[in-house]
C-alpha cells in the first residue's frame, strides 16, 4: 500500500510557510504599502502583539496574491491563463506544456498550472486565517485591529469565490488545523456562495469607506460592496447586485469614469476601486510585460484576430486599448490596457483589480433581469458612449441582456477571466468556443489536481469529464 506523505499538502505547506513569509516580508523591500518594519526575526507568538508586525503580515498576503496568486498579471495568473482557454488569446511560445495544455484545450488534472492555482489560493486562504486567529488572539483594540480583520476576510471569500468558478464545489476553510484541513470535503456551490457572502459582508462591517492611505491598493468598504455586487450577479441575486453595484456607483466623491481611456489603468485612476501597487518602485504591471511586444512575430501572447475583429472600427477601445503590430509577414495585435513593459523612473501603472466599468455592466444586467429596461439602457449607454459608440438598439430584454455580455467581452477583455466567467455562467461556452480543437463540455469546469485528490479521497468524485 501507497504511503501518502501529509506534509505535502498545500494546507500544511502553508503552515510553514507563513510565520516564516511573515518573517521575510519584515526584511524584504516590498513597496506594496509603506510601512517600517523591525529587522529582526519574529516568533508566532509576536507577530500579531502590535499593529505593525500584524500589518506586515497582511502585506505578505497582499504581494503573494500580486506575484504568485489567481490575480497575478503573469503568465501563470487567470488573465493569460483564461485568455488562452477561451478565445481572447493566441499562444505563441508554446515551452510551457502546462499553458499550452489551456489554450489547446487538454487540461489534465496532472497540469502543473491547475495545481498552482489550487494550492496557491488554499495557502493564501490559510495565511488569512491565520491572521484572523491571531488578531482575535491579541490584547491589543484599536481600529486599526477591525481594518486588519475585515482585509482578512475580505481575501479569505475573494479567494474561495474565484475557486468556486474554476473547479465547482469546493472546501471552505476557515481554520488552521491541519488534521481538519487534511480531511475536509467539498461542499455544495450554494453554500460556499452563503459562506463567501457572510465573510464579504463581515469584512464591509469591519472596513472604512475610506482607504487606509492616499493610494487604492487596500480594499475599503466599497471594494467590498463592488466585489458583492459580481458574487450577487454570478448568483443571480438580482436585487442584491443591483443595490451594491450602485452604492459604488452612486458615490462620485471616489468614483468616477475616466473619459479619456488612456487614463483607465494609470495608478490611482479615478475608476480604480481596488489596485495592485507593483512590488518594487519604478516597476510597472506585470500584465505590460507579458502583453506589450514591439515586433512581429509575437514573443509569447498576442489577441486572437476574432476578438480584435469584434470590435466596431469607430470603438476608441479597439484604438487605445490594443495595439497593432505590422511587419512583412503578418499583423498581430497586442492587449494595451496597460502600456509600459518595462520600470520607469516612478511607477505609472498599478494593476486595476476592481474597476468601475464592471460596476455599470454588473447593474445593467441585473437591471434587465428585473425588467427595468430604461436602467438597464442608460448604465450599458455609459460604457458605450465612453468607447465613442452610439446608444444600444436593443429594445427588448434578451437583446439587452445579450448586447450586455458581447460589452463585457470588449470592456473587460484579459482582465481575470471574465471572458470564461460570463460564458460559463450564460451556459454559452459550447456556442463560443465549439469550435476550438478539444473543447467538449466537460471543460466547463477544471480538473481537482490528482496529487490532492490522493492526498485527501475526501476531495473525490474528480469533476465530470477527466
Amino acid at each position: 500500500m501507497k504511503t501518502i506523505d501529509k506534509t505535502k499538502s498545500p494546507y500544511w505547506r502553508a503552515r510553514k510557510i507563513f510565520l516564516f513569509s511573515a518573517v521575510l516580508c519584515f526584511c524584504a523591500c516590498d513597496s506594496f504599502v509603506e510601512v517600517d518594519l523591525p529587522k529582526s526575526q519574529l516568533t508566532s507568538g509576536t507577530v500579531f502583539e502590535d499593529y505593525t508586525t500584524a500589518n506586515a503580515a497582511l502585506v505578505d498576503i497582499y504581494a503573494k496574491l500580486r506575484d504568485n496568486g489567481l490575480l497575478s498579471g503573469t503568465l501563470f495568473g487567470l488573465s493569460a491563463q483564461l485568455g488562452c482557454y477561451t478565445d481572447e488569446l493566441d499562444l505563441y511560445d508554446s515551452s510551457d506544456k502546462a499553458t499550452f495544455a489551456f489554450y489547446t484545450n487538454a487540461v489534465l488534472p496532472s497540469n502543473g498550472n491547475v495545481s498552482l492555482f489550487w494550492n496557491n489560493s488554499y495557502n493564501q486562504i490559510y495565511a488569512a486565517n491565520a491572521v484572523l486567529e491571531g488578531l482575535e488572539g491579541s490584547t491589543w483594540n484599536t481600529p486599526a485591529k477591525a481594518q486588519l480583520k475585515g482585509e482578512a476576510l475580505f481575501i479569505r471569500g475573494l479567494l474561495h469565490f474565484y475557486l468556486l468558478q474554476l473547479f465547482g464545489d469546493i472546501p471552505y476553510i476557515k481554520t488552521t488545523q491541519y488534521k481538519a484541513n487534511s480531511t475536509v470535503s467539498r461542499m455544495p456551490e450554494q453554500e460556499v456562495y452563503a459562506l463567501v457572502i457572510d465573510d464579504l459582508k463581515a469584512a464591509h462591517d469591519l472596513l472604512a469607506p475610506s482607504y487606509a492611505s492616499s493610494e487604492r491598493v487596500r480594499p475599503n468598504a466599497f471594494a467590498v460592496q463592488a466585489l458583492l455586487a459580481r458574487v450577487y450577479l454570478y448568483k443571480g441575486a438580482w436585487k442584491d447586485a443591483q443595490q451594491m453595484a450602485s452604492a459604488v456607483i452612486d458615490n462620485t466623491a471616489l468614483y468616477r469614469f475616466e473619459n479619456d481611456l488612456d487614463l483607465v489603468f494609470l495608478k490611482n485612476s479615478t475608476e480604480a476601486i481596488w489596485q495592485f501597487m507593483p512590488s518594487l518602485a519604478g516597476k510597472n504591471t506585470d500584465e505590460g510585460t507579458i502583453f506589450i511586444f514591439e515586433s512581429g512575430a509575437p514573443p509569447l501572447l498576442a489577441l486572437s484576430s476574432a476578438l480584435v475583429n469584434s470590435f466596431d472600427l469607430n470603438d476608441l477601445r479597439k484604438s487605445h486599448w490594443i495595439k497593432t503590430i505590422n511587419n512583412e509577414t503578418g499583423t498581430w495585435y497586442c492587449p494595451y490596457k496597460y502600456k509600459e513593459s518595462q520600470s520607469s523612473g516612478s511607477s505609472k501603472e498599478y494593476s486595476m483589480v476592481l474597476r468601475l466599468s464592471e460596476q455599470y455592466l454588473i447593474r445593467a444586467e441585473a437591471r434587465a433581469a428585473l425588467e427595468d429596461l430604461t436602467g438597464a439602457r442608460e448604465d450599458l449607454n455609459k460604457i458605450r458612449n465612453r468607447a465613442g459608440l452610439s446608444d444600444t438598439e436593443a429594445s427588448n430584454k434578451e437583446a439587452l441582456l445579450q448586447g450586455i455580455i458581447e460589452e463585457r467581452k470588449k470592456e473587460l477583455f484579459t482582465e481575470y477571466g471574465h471572458r470564461f466567467f460570463d460564458l460559463k455562467r450564460k451556459d454559452l461556452l459550447s456556442v463560443a468556443l465549439g469550435t476550438k480543437p478539444g473543447w467538449n463540455t466537460a471543460m466547463s469546469l477544471l480538473p481537482l489536481p490528482e496529487a490532492e485528490l490522493s492526498l485527501n479521497p475526501n476531495l473525490k468524485p474528480q469533476n465530470p469529464g477527466y
